[in-house]
């Protein structure tokens, strides 16, 4: 059995380990999965935006980026004792591989003060030409964090969240992997429209509660 570290992943790879589906749905779909924002939310969101708008986002470097622009949204999705993660350390063993490393971020449950299989995984792309795609990488760690969810509630298909951010937008990504025992499952993702973290922030936000709320709907219906 070969090990992956989520780096390593590109479309070559990832299409030899599973059987990976790809579609766009309509942006009105997306615009129907929000949960509005209280009065209190709108207020510390607007407070976030005028800062950022007198900030060189594109000359920020990543760690900065992510501590000024990245982290204070996923902290406004917080619910119950679903918590906003940084450097959340991922590995999952399939039957025939094993992926392994660490995700930028995650919005995941807390039990005693430790992190729980994550719902909702946040990649930061790196800068460059030579950069690596970040779509892939985010797939390596949204189906690890679908096997450690699969393992502790074995729905033949989970669910799970990704989102990708590069400078100041966002692209979201809602992926179901199935036939998780056997050698090579199936990964269906549909992408989201690419948000701007400033001028659709709203929207992210909204998002982001609506993901954690039907995660906790389907912890309480199970």
């Amino acid at each position: 059995m070969h090990t992956y570290t989520f780096s390593q992943l590109t479309e070559e790879t990832l299409k030899t380990l599973v059987t990976l589906n790809e579609k766009d749905i309509a942006p009105e779909v997306w615009e129907k999965m929000q949960i509005a924002l209280t009065a209190e939310e709108c207020r510390w969101l607007e407070e976030l935006k005028s800062k950022l708008r007198h900030r060189h986002l594109l000359v920020m470097n990543e760690a900065t980026l992510w501590a000024r622009a990245i982290y204070p949204m996923l902290m406004l999705a917080e619910r119950g004792n679903v918590q906003a993660w940084s450097s959340v350390p991922l590995k999952a063993i399939y039957p025939m591989f094993t992926l392994e490393g660490d995700a930028d971020g995650a919005l995941a449950p807390a039990i005693g003060g430790r992190i729980q299989p994550p719902y909702l995984i946040v990649h930061e792309a790196k800068r460059g030409l030579h950069a690596p795609d970040p779509l892939y990488q985010l797939c390596g760690e949204m189906l690890a964090a679908a096997r450690l969810n699969w393992e502790k509630n074995p729905n033949p298909e989970q669910e799970i969240f990704g989102c990708y951010t590069v400078n100041d937008s966002w692209v979201f990504v809602r992926g179901v992997v199935s036939d998780i025992e056997t050698d090579k499952p199936t990964f269906t993702l549909e992408f989201s429209p690419d948000y701007n973290g400033i001028l659709d922030a709203e929207q992210i936000v909204q998002l982001l509660k609506f993901i954690v709320a039907k995660h906790l709907e389907e912890i309480n219906d199970s």
